[in-house]
């Protein structure tokens, strides 16, 4: 496979990444707002869905294609843009793995609330507001690493 080619791959990968991922968090947001347990059900079983689907594909594509394309550039690990990116990537993963976890037991919970025609308990809730916290960073990390991996620099350090 060629630089541009990989490249070209690698930035669609992300973009997919982007998407799915703002595009899941809204939805769902929007879905628990809405307090229609039948709602945030289809929603929380689309939204586990996609991660599936799109997330995790990308999730694991996306170091394996940017650590390719350092390797056909010949460029150090230590270079300081890559370098943060790398940690950024994995602090990113660090929040995005307990929100899959809590993703799959938010749908079995509002899954059962549906079965029984009750409503959803508290622990929903609070998992619901953790998920989202630990949205925030991920999204803010991940953007940061796409402007870094643009711009081939950190602002402020000259490299």
């Amino acid at each position: 496979m060629t630089y541009t080619v990989l490249k070209t791959v690698h930035i669609l990968s992300m973009v997919l990444l982007f998407g799915t991922g703002l595009g899941s968090a809204f939805y769902k947001w929007m879905a628990d707002r809405s307090a229609n347990v039948a709602h945030i059900a289809a929603t929380n079983r689309h939204v586990v869905l996609a991660d599936w689907i799109f997330t995790t594909p990308t999730v694991i594509f996306q170091p394996i294609s940017g650590l390719w394309m350092v390797y056909l550039l010949d460029l150090p690990l230590a270079t300081p843009w890559i370098a943060a990116s790398i940690f950024m990537f994995v602090s990113a993963g660090v929040c995005w793995l307990p929100v899959v976890y809590l993703q799959i037991r938010m749908h079995k919970i509002v899954a059962d609330a549906v079965a029984h025609e009750s409503p959803l308990p508290a622990i929903y809730w609070r998992m619901a507001r953790c998920w989202f916290w630990l949205g925030v960073p991920a999204f803010t990390l991940m953007v940061l690493v796409v402007t870094f991996m643009v711009f081939k620099h950190i602002p402020g350090t000259g490299s």
